[in-house]
C-alpha cells in the first residue's frame, strides 16, 4: 500500500476488540502501514467520563489519552494485515514511558493522535506517540504494546 488508506469506525471495530465506552479511536489515517498513521476522536460531551471527571469543568482524562494512543497504534499495526478482518487480537500494554500532558482535552475537541513505530520484534511495538488538539501537543508518551491473537 503505497498511498495513505483511510479506516472509519466499522472497520477499526474489526481491527480492535474495545467498544463502548472504552473504544477511543473513530477514524484512522494511514500514513505508512504498519508504521505510521494518525488516529482521530471526537471528542463529546456525551463522554461517560465527563460525569465525574470533572463536574463544571470537563476534562479529559491523560491516562485515556495515551489509551487512545496506544489504540491508534494496535489498529495500524493490525490494518497492516491482509487477513485483519479474520483475526480476533488484542493490544496489550507492557509499558508506557516519557509520558507528558501539556494542555487540557474538553468537549467539542478532535484529538489527533500521531503515532510512529520505533522498533519491532515479532509481536510486540514500540511505539512514539503525540496528541494534538487544533496542531497543539497536548499529551505524549513513549509505548511498548504486545498484540495477542
Amino acid at each position: 500500500m503505497s498511498e495513505n488508506k483511510i479506516f472509519h469506525i466499522e472497520e477499526i471495530m474489526q481491527m480492535l476488540p474495545h467498544r463502548y465506552p472504552f473504544l477511543l479511536v473513530d477514524r484512522l489515517e494511514v500514513e505508512v502501514p504498519g508504521e505510521k498513521g494518525v488516529g482521530i476522536k471526537n471528542v463529546t460531551m456525551n463522554e461517560e467520563f465527563f460525569q465525574g471527571h470533572f463536574p463544571g469543568n470537563p476534562v479529559m482524562p491523560g491516562v485515556l489519552q495515551i489509551e487512545a494512543m496506544a489504540q491508534t497504534a494496535g489498529a495500524l499495526v493490525i490494518s497492516s494485515y491482509d487477513n485483519y478482518k479474520e483475526k480476533k487480537t488484542s493490544v496489550l500494554f507492557m509499558s508506557i514511558d516519557g509520558v507528558k500532558f501539556r494542555k487540557q482535552v474538553k468537549p467539542g475537541d478532535q484529538l489527533r493522535m500521531h503515532v510512529e513505530k520505533i522498533k519491532a520484534r515479532r509481536n510486540v511495538f514500540v511505539f512514539r506517540g503525540e496528541s494534538r488538539v487544533d496542531g497543539q501537543v497536548v499529551s505524549e508518551a513513549e509505548f511498548t504494546a504486545m498484540i495477542v491473537e
